[in-house]
């Protein structure tokens, strides 16, 4: 777990997690007690990605999930994300949500972006310059959601 997610974390391009984040701390945050997360292996048990899932705010949000997901750099652009964002939205209607949510995606992830609008994600909301990107300085966090009702 340490191996996938400090790399991602001190790179600060796309979670605001504090680049300076010790080991310990980056498994407290991504394993919460609120989350429930998923590994994903190949046959040979090599971990490829990691995603959480929770609710979004709790009380009267708490029908609206969020979710957060980390490629091994070794593993990218395989459908690894793909295949993360697919089992999570399944697994989300599974636990009874009625949307996914994702608050602060950084405008230059564009792979994550395409991917997530790939699956019918929308941008509902854009926040300028929210994010304070290592090499871009300030860009703008999207808003993007998923309806996952079917209309209901």
């Amino acid at each position: 777990m340490v191996d996938l997610l400090l790399p991602v974390f001190r790179a600060g391009d796309t979670y605001t997690v504090d680049p300076e984040i010790d080991a310990d701390g980056a498994v407290a945050l991504w394993c919460a007690p609120e989350k429930t997360v998923f590994l994903v292996e190949d046959d040979a048990g090599t971990v490829l990605g990691t995603y959480y899932i929770r609710p979004n705010h709790p009380g009267r949000g708490a029908h609206v999930c969020n979710c957060g997901y980390v490629t091994a750099r070794q593993s990218q652009g395989k459908g690894v994300a793909r295949t993360m964002l697919s089992h999570s939205i399944e697994t989300a209607r599974e636990m009874g949500y009625r949307a996914m949510q994702y608050n602060f995606v950084v405008s230059t992830n564009a792979r994550a972006i395409k991917t997530w609008q790939h699956a019918g994600f929308e941008v509902v909301g854009r926040l300028p310059g929210a994010f304070h990107h290592p090499t871009e300085g300030y860009v703008d966090a999207l808003v993007m959601m998923l309806d996952l009702t079917d209309g209901d």
